[in-house]
């Protein structure tokens, strides 16, 4: 598989769910899903076996496909209508399948969303994680997970290493933002007994911002969960974000904008850099952003550029290690903690003389 390859699969399956978008669960298996199976190179009947019998909840019912070798199921997939929003309740599902017949790998989709789990043990510890949360779009920039469960890593255990580097930079992450002041002390402490004292407090500066840039780093490699809601999509395409209801909000990270005691629009993703960006996209078409900050580079602090019309920091040499490309040409600089993340949206968001309500894990 290549990114080639599913760029091909997206444009077929967008042009099926363009003309019919409300197919039910039996057209979306004929007309969309059966090309993705043929994507990771599972084959029907040669490999791949039809309403799959399994016990759950106490009753038996009926996996739409069991990916199989050596006559054991390996993995399974679940589908839904395009019809139909996926939900927590098709994800428990789906891991009581995975639990029940000790399948280590599931997909569960409607043809525009894919969701990826991992059936993963631990000592005595068995559970079902989610490891990817993908729109159709997005599927290229995703290719790491998509790749774990081609037949032949599965077949080879590479699904399993893949994963797994995948769950441990997410560890990764987590220790680095959950420990970031304390661990900059102890190098700056480091680097103070090496080297002098009197370097201690820039050291500690220097630290943090590098363990900002390693984040946002490792934040690149696993793209986190890698969805774009619809909001994501519209602003990556110069749309408007539409406003949307509370219930319709299930990214791990959520902004609210906010103006005269009343929402205009709500972001959410599970990805900081990708909210961040769609937050300020918005700002910048609908509030005049852009005005407010010039002259460009707009830089807050003392170096570094927050946008910019393009990717350099302010002296001209040294280049955006990570950033989003906005609307109009703009580029805004991501490599921070989610915590900064947070206030530089607040901090736009002011200059325009609106209001933000973060939710979520910010």
């Amino acid at each position: 598989m290549n990114r080639d390859a599913v760029r091909e699969y997206i444009e077929q399956s967008d042009a099926v769910l363009e003309s019919s978008p409300q197919m039910d669960e039996a057209n979306t298996k004929a007309a969309v899903l059966r090309d993705f199976l043929d994507l990771l190179d599972w084959q029907i009947p040669e490999n791949t076996q039809l309403e799959y019998s399994v016990e759950a909840f106490g009753q038996t019912y009926k996996v739409d496909y069991a990916l199989i070798l050596d006559g054991t199921p390996v993995a399974f997939l679940e589908a839904k209508g395009a019809d139909t929003a996926l939900t927590a309740d098709h994800d428990e599902q789906l891991s009581s399948y995975m639990m029940n017949k000790n399948v280590n790998y599931g997909v569960l989709t409607n043809g525009k969303q894919y969701r990826f789990f991992q059936r993963r043990v631990d000592a005595s510890n068995v559970d079902v994680q989610k490891v990817g949360n993908v729109s159709l779009e997005d599927l290229p920039n995703r290719l790491a997970v998509l790749k774990a469960y081609e037949k032949d890593a599965i077949e080879s255990g590479e699904s399993g290493k893949i994963l797994g580097r995948i769950n441990e930079l997410r560890e990764a992450r987590r220790t680095l933002e959950a420990d970031k002041d304390d661990l900059a002390v102890e190098l700056s402490n480091v680097l103070a007994d090496e080297v002098s004292d009197s370097i201690s407090s820039l050291a500690e500066t220097q630290a943090k911002e590098m363990i900002d840039r390693l984040v946002a780093d490792i934040e690149s490699e696993i793209d986190a969960d890698g969805k774009k809601s619809k909001r994501e999509i519209a602003g990556s395409l110069g749309e408007t974000p539409e406003k949307v209801e509370a219930s319709d909000v299930d990214g791990e990270y959520v902004i609210e904008i906010q103006g005269d005691e009343s929402t205009l629009v709500v972001l959410d993703g599970d990805n900081q850099s990708d909210v961040m960006a769609n937050a300020v996209d918005y700002l910048i078409q609908n509030h005049d952003l852009i005005s407010r900050v010039e002259p460009l580079p707009y830089v807050p602090g003392n170096k570094n550029a927050l946008i910019n019309n393009q990717p350099v920091h302010p002296d001209g040499e040294r280049d955006m290690r990570t950033y989003r490309e906005l609307t109009n040409g703009y580029y805004l600089f991501t490599s921070f903690n989610k915590r900064d993340k947070k206030r530089h949206i607040q901090r736009l968001a002011d200059k325009c003389d609106l209001a933000v309500e973060s939710r979520g894990e910010w």
